[in-house]
């Protein structure tokens, strides 16, 4: 039989805080009771049952609260949201509070069940899904309008009234996490498992990939440096890399299908139901009648966004992809000027000056990815998309094809048009590096170094005032809100799929790449681990069971590669004296060679199963166990 919410009394003597809410300073008392009391009232009265208390702060404000739940309501709460969990016969199951006593590890007395990130996810859910009834405004805000089923949280935030919601770090796991994942340098595996218990599935595939990606670059650097040290200049003997290079791009990525199925499997995600999709924050229209669940929300006529998307978006990214290219020839004219200068100089520094273009351009590279970030979000955000999952993807096509081109638009030109091999090999090399040593600098140094900063001044302010609350809690979340969002892995997928476009469509002519890949990716980790565990607030918990578009990102990149590469071996003279009298029949040869291994590659894709046979097993023995329920109902 289901509990109730109702059947039992959810106060819990121990309170621990788990989220925190902070509301925007002056923000009015009748509007803080409204909130605080719905956060506690019974889901039958439309509350989220949660518990809530205010932090008071030096000045007596009360703008920031923490919120925690009692062990009952958070177990109920897992079965709401669907959480898996293993059993004790070491299958993985959907979490139901009646059968509570089937799952491994449970007991009434070990509030460890469930994860201090799986927790945060459950209040996060419950909150989000606190809906107006019969409220018409949000008490003391006239102007902020609601509707029965409207989502109190968004529309508080979208008015500004409520300025954020996080979740608290338990320090002392913190803590341990630090010492296990970047405390010392060792080489060995990733705390896979922990970090998913602290950060969530979302992370900790992100960072599960980052580590795979890291050892399949492995055997490209270990073939690439003796190509590199004895054949600099014979590019014939590069065929058999870039041969290589085709098979390599493509198995990795089917290899990682399975990968991630195993863990996802290991961590319940895997089996997780997709959740109904609710309207974004941001997204407005005319008040109107959802078809599927028959609530009032805001409609906004698909017409109206193609049109914005089609007769604005549209040519704004073709003059950036045009301002790119525009960007691109200045930068081959600085190469001719310094060309010209070595020709006239011939000294060590007019060398070096070979280099400075290639330097700069990296360096604009790296700045117009950025600012067209930003503008992309805007017209994305201004395209109003209902569904976040629908506006994630517009923002990666946007930002894909741009930094596609503005990455790799000089280096196909001097491959293809220039037929400058030595050209080819230096503007990788420093593109690779440059972008590289940016990264690390602008995502992980300097916000440390700023973190670290502001923690010193919020220790001095805060141990200089007198309070009787736990300064402890109080320093720590003073600390926490002020801290940098992370706001997902959008940016660190990119930059990893942009070093897969390097390795995977060029190495040839520079086999180096992949070895200063591996560099990169063995600091990554620690300065990605030190990011998370210093920099950024804790982000929530988000259960996912793959990498989602990106897998479908890097597929496409080796489909490029593998034209690319075909190319690449068909400009070479080895294979150019096989065809010295008809160029016709040389291009036809790699076109047909080409679409051979296309082909090799589908079915090789097609071949390599995306699960391993085990868990096709088990889901296969689930879904079988799932009809027979049915059935006996």
């Amino acid at each position: 039989m289901k509990e109730s919410w109702s059947s039992f009394d959810t106060f819990e003597p121990s309170f621990r805080p788990l989220v925190v809410i902070e509301l925007a300073k002056g923000t009015r008392e009748e509007t803080r009771e409204w909130l605080t009391k719905r956060i506690v009232d019974k889901k039958a009265n439309g509350g989220a049952q949660l518990l809530v208390k205010p932090l008071v702060t030096e000045n007596g404000d009360q703008n920031i609260y923490l919120v925690g739940a009692s062990h009952f309501r958070l177990l109920l709460g897992a079965e709401s949201v669907g959480l898996v969990k293993e059993c004790n016969d070491n299958s993985m199951r959907t979490f139901t509070y009646s059968s509570r006593k089937t799952f491994k590890d449970f007991a009434d007395d070990n509030h460890n069940f469930l994860t201090m990130a799986e927790c945060q996810y459950i209040i996060k859910h419950e909150l989000e899904n606190l809906r107006a009834k019969d409220e018409k405004i949000i008490p003391g805000y006239p102007q902020a309008k609601l509707y029965p089923g409207k989502s109190i949280v968004r529309r508080l935030l979208t008015n500004g009234i409520l300025v954020q919601i996080f979740p608290l770090h338990d320090r002392e796991e913190l803590k341990k996490l630090r010492h296990t994942w970047y405390g010392r340098v060792k080489i060995g595996y990733q705390p896979l498992d922990e970090i998913r218990c602290y950060f969530g599935e979302t992370i900790a595939l992100y960072f599960g990939f980052l580590e795979y990606f890291t050892f399949a670059l492995i055997p490209m650097a270990v073939i690439g440096i003796p190509y590199y040290v004895f054949a600099w200049e014979d590019y014939d003997k590069y065929v058999m890399f870039a041969a290589f290079n085709l098979l390599w791009s493509t198995v990795i990525l089917e290899v990682w299908k399975r990968f991630c199925a195993v863990m996802t499997y290991r961590w319940g995600t895997l089996l997780m139901k997709r959740q109904f999709e609710e309207p974004r924050p941001g997204f407005h229209g005319v008040l109107g009648i959802n078809p599927v669940t028959g609530r009032e929300e805001p409609v906004y006529s698909s017409i109206k966004r193609q049109i914005r998307i089609y007769l604005v978006s549209l040519p704004f990214v073709c003059l950036c992809l045009y301002f790119s290219l525009y960007v691109m020839m200045i930068y081959f004219d600085l190469e001719q000027w310094a060309l010209d200068y070595h020709k006239e100089n011939e000294s060590n520094f007019s060398s070096l000056m070979l280099f400075v273009p290639s330097i700069i351009y990296a360096v604009v590279i790296e700045i117009m990815n950025r600012i067209y970030r930003y503008a992309a979000e805007f017209l994305t955000s201004w395209e109003n998309h209902r569904l976040e999952s629908s506006y994630q993807n517009h923002l990666i096509l946007k930002v894909l094809v741009f930094n596609f081109l503005n990455c790799f638009a000089s280096l196909f030109y001097i491959a293809f048009v220039l037929f400058d091999m030595k050209l080819l090999r230096q503007s990788l090399a420093t593109l690779l590096i440059t972008s590289q040593i940016l990264n690390q600098f602008a995502e992980a140094f300097l916000p440390y170094w700023l973190q670290k900063r502001h923690k010193k001044r919020m220790k001095k302010k805060m141990y200089s005032q007198k309070t009787d609350t736990d300064l402890s809690l109080v320093e720590q979340v003073n600390l926490e809100k002020e801290m940098g969002t992370y706001f997902g892995t959008f940016d660190d997928y990119l930059e990893l799929f942009l070093q897969f476009g390097y390795v995977s469509l060029f190495s040839c002519v520079y086999p180096l790449a992949a070895v200063f890949a591996v560099l990169n990716n063995v600091t990554e980790i620690y300065s990605d681990a030190l990011k998370m565990c210093r920099v950024y607030k804790r982000p929530f918990a988000e259960p996912t069971a793959s990498i989602g578009v990106w897998q479908l990102a890097f597929e496409t990149m080796s489909v490029i590669s593998v034209v690319t590469n075909c190319i690449l071996i068909g400009m070479s003279p080895q294979v150019n004296a096989l065809f010295p009298d008809s160029k016709m029949d040389l291009i036809l040869t790699v076109a047909l060679v080409e679409h051979m291994l296309l082909a090799m590659k589908f079915v090789m894709a097609f071949v390599i199963p995306d699960k391993p046979r085990d868990i096709q097993i088990k889901l296969a023995r689930l879904e079988f166990e799932s009809l027979e329920a049915l059935k006996q109902q």
